[in-house]
């Protein structure tokens, strides 16, 4: 996989260095609620101020504002609060959010001149927008000299590393609700793994008419409700032969063992979807046991997507991932070999 340029190459003593970086976060109450992705910039805005940079001036998306409400329910006011919380060092500015300006997603050059100016240097650590060809994340590249920031390049690398000469049994965990958001990738994927095994609402998709060039393993059987609903009654069914008006919301405590032991067996596991509406306590057990048993897997494990980074931090293993993305459409698209427009822009 082509890498491009490092920050750690970068001469930024004494320069002023626009970052952008991925400070798309959850508010609640005018807070930063997560502030994950905010942690997962700070070493390239620290590794910038320890190379001497005079300024640093970090710019990212926040949200998808489209009314004027949308301008102060998407200020960037809170994220700038804990940034400099967290990172104590009053030479990083963080500048308003990127999408208040409509050449933003355009790739407006306008736009771009705007945010380059008076800057010397500009690093992409944004790997959550790199499938974006906006102005933040292309246009200033083409302006200024560009560079990858620490994030972004561990990204490229880690989720690069499932494209290449993987160590086997390689084994991808598949689940969600929408099969034709995971053909491509799976599809990229699935015809070189030793297994592919599928949950939640997907696995009726792909029961009903398959759409890959291999076979799937699906579940044995699943936790089924009487509605959809969080206080629904339940009983544990086979597969394919749920009551009429039962729905499935969880794979079933047989798939749950025959799933953790196919991924104890593995060398390399992916995990992206979760295999139920594991947001409902109900039907929660059988996503948390697949966080469980990559967490207990000796080999490489990469989990990708928000619903399922979400359950491995409520499972209370995300320290026992080998990488955990934050890339969410972005990881999909590398994955499925696209170019990234962000990535393609900073030179080698």
């Amino acid at each position: 996989m082509r890498l491009p340029r490092s920050v750690e190459t970068a001469d930024v003593d004494g320069k002023v260095v626009l970052v952008r970086s991925d400070l798309n976060v959850p508010l609640e109450g005018g807070r930063v609620a997560d502030d994950t992705r905010i942690r997962a910039s700070l070493p390239t805005l620290r590794l910038l101020l320890q190379h001497g940079a005079r300024e640093v001036r970090v710019c990212s998306h926040l949200g998808r504002p489209k009314t004027e409400e949308d301008r102060v329910k998407y200020s960037i006011d809170p994220v700038r609060a804990r940034v400099a919380e967290l990172a104590g060092d009053d030479r990083i500015h963080v500048l308003e959010n990127t999408r208040f300006d409509p050449g933003e997603t355009k790739n407006d050059e306008r736009f771009a001149r705007e945010l380059a100016e008076g800057c010397d240097v500009y690093v992409d650590d944004a790997f959550g927008s790199a499938h974006r060809a906006h102005s933040s994340t292309v246009g200033v590249a083409q302006l200024l000299p560009a560079y990858a920031g620490l994030l972004l390049l561990d990204e490229l690398k880690h989720l690069g590393a499932l494209l290449g000469d993987v160590e086997r049994p390689f084994v991808i965990v598949s689940g969600g609700a929408k099969v034709e958001d995971k053909i491509a990738v799976l599809e990229s994927l699935g015809g070189r793994a030793d297994a592919v095994l599928i949950g939640g609402k997907m696995a009726e998709d792909v029961r009903s008419e398959n759409p890959f060039s291999f076979d799937a393993t699906l579940p044995s059987d699943v936790v089924a409700a009487s509605s959809f609903a969080e206080d629904a009654a339940t009983q544990v069914t086979p597969f394919d032969s749920l009551p009429d008006g039962w729905l499935g919301l969880d794979i079933g405590p047989q798939t749950r063992e025959d799933f953790a032991q196919r991924i104890a067996e593995a060398r390399t596991v992916f995990w992206n979807g979760p295999m139920g509406v594991f947001e409902w306590p109900k039907f929660a057990e059988g996503t948390f046991a697949v966080a469980r048993a990559l967490a207990a897997c000796d080999g490489f494990t990469v989990v990708g997507g928000g619903d399922s980074v979400r359950a491995v931090h409520e499972a209370g293993v995300a320290d026992r991932i080998s990488w955990i993305s934050t890339g969410g459409g972005a990881s999909l698209e590398l994955l499925e070999g696209k170019e990234l427009p962000g990535v393609a822009a900073i030179p080698t």
